[in-house]
């Protein structure tokens, strides 16, 4: 019987334990912090075993195959000791596509991807498709998996993720931009990230398909000094093109091979620039997969987007308060204060993961009246912002950031909470983040 150590005992590791049971492999799960006590009852309920707070290593180094969960870097002494001892280390996206033969749409970029995701599965359900989503978002891939009940599945898939694959290849792709994030684990280097977002076209032959934003210059210029087998399907604001979305008099335009289907921006159910070319890539997807173009255009405006992006909370004394929590990057509060249409209380701070906010500043002078610092450590916010704006105000707490921009607001106005900043100083994650800014607003 083969070995399957697991490392993280989180939503991927757990789903992993309960495939590798299924197909029969010897499993163990390893965390070297504490185990949800959801996920205990599971490995409990399915005599799985596992340890927390700890790696034993004895029980570690006899794996055949080790998944280790995205959140662990390569450079951890126990990662490179098994690549020493010339154990396979996977991630679970890899270890999961080895059991499935369904179709496989694959979503990554440094923004937009949960959206994108989402609209896509909408879509597809929509059209009566037996589809699941799963990867970064919702139930782990692994785990979905198990029973094989899908014939598509929607992936969102991060970079950690796709770090960790060798043949794993979905039949299409989307990449929907590369900004910098995340760069503490790329040594600092950009290309590495890029690279590692590729990843995702690798193994794609002439069969498959790559869609991409065309507006986004870091995508293109790889494109261009990294040939793909993959066919190439681009959208685009700004240009005209042959195959592919783009927009034309406030329609979308989206021609693949002879078929084309026309779509009016101003029904979309998102509002944004941004949204428009999720819109792009999800219906670029559907077409492909056969999607009748009236479903596509009713999914396209009937959607409800993501929890905790760009998500409109409460209007209290016509002031609207707005949770963009997941905006956990400059990239995506780009996006959030670009569809601002009125003035904003900004909300914004968190771990800053060596953010550079000069491309924000054309938005701050011309729609921001105050910034509120939200963070253990919002010096180089005050540094960033502290001239452009009358009101800078430094808080530590959720209540009191939103309390301070309730003081400050005036009817007419938006309160934006678009951190650029992961959010590990002040809360859990950023869905933590989101819930007490929500949370807060409806207490006012």
């Amino acid at each position: 019987m083969k070995r399957l150590v697991i490392l993280g005992g989180g939503e991927s590791g757990v789903g992993t334990a309960l495939l590798g049971k299924a197909k029969g492999f010897d499993v163990f799960v390893s965390d070297s912090g504490g185990i949800k006590r959801k996920y205990k009852d599971v490995l409990i309920q399915n005599t799985i075993e596992w340890e927390e707070h700890q790696h034993t290593k004895s029980k570690i180094l006899n794996a055949d195959v080790v998944m280790k969960s995205p959140g662990i870097p390569e450079t951890v002494p126990l990662v490179q000791m098994l690549k020493k001892c010339a154990i396979a280390v996977v991630s679970e996206i890899e270890f999961a596509a080895e059991y499935t033969d369904a179709n496989i749409v694959g979503v990554t970029g440094s923004n937009g991807k949960t959206t994108t995701t989402m609209l896509i599965h909408h879509i597809l359900k929509g059209g009566q498709l037996n589809v699941t989503m799963g990867g970064n978002i919702g139930e782990s891939f692994a785990k979905a998996v198990v029973d094989d009940s899908y014939e598509h599945y929607v992936l969102e898939l991060s970079s950690f993720q796709l770090d960790g694959i060798e043949n794993f290849k979905p039949h299409i792709a989307v990449i929907t931009n590369i900004t910098p994030d995340h760069l503490d684990r790329y040594g600092y280097n950009f290309e590495n990230y890029v690279a590692s977002k590729f990843r995702i076209a690798m193994n794609q032959t002439a069969d498959d398909y790559l869609i991409y934003d065309a507006d986004d210059e870091v995508v293109t210029r790889y494109l261009n000094a990294h040939p793909l087998q993959s066919r190439l399907l681009p959208f685009s604001l700004t240009k005209t093109l042959n195959q592919g979305a783009y927009l034309e008099n406030e329609h979308i335009k989206l021609t693949i091979e002879n078929n084309t289907i026309i779509m009016p921006v101003a029904k979309l159910a998102l509002e944004g620039k941004h949204n428009v070319k999720n819109a792009m890539a999800a219906s670029t997807v559907a077409q492909l997969l056969r999607i009748r173009k009236n479903t596509i255009r009713e999914c396209l405006q009937n959607f409800q987007g993501a929890e905790h992006r760009l998500e409109t909370v409460l209007k209290i004394n016509k002031v609207q308060y707005i949770n963009d929590s997941k905006a956990t990057n400059v990239n995506a509060t780009y996006f959030a204060l670009e569809s601002m249409s009125s003035p904003t209380v900004w909300i914004v701070g968190g771990e800053d993961k060596g953010n550079d906010y000069s491309e924000l500043f054309s938005f701050v002078n011309e729609k921001v009246k105050a910034v509120i610092c939200l963070g253990l450590d919002n010096k180089k916010l005050v540094e960033s912002f502290g001239n452009m704006v009358d009101v800078i105000v430094e808080t530590q707490s959720m209540k009191e950031a939103v309390k301070t921009a309730y003081k400050i607001a005036e009817a007419g106005d938006n309160v934006l909470l678009s951190p650029a900043c992961a959010s590990f100083d002040l809360f859990k994650n950023y869905e933590d983040r989101g819930r007490q800014f929500k949370e807060v607003v409806r207490n006012l």
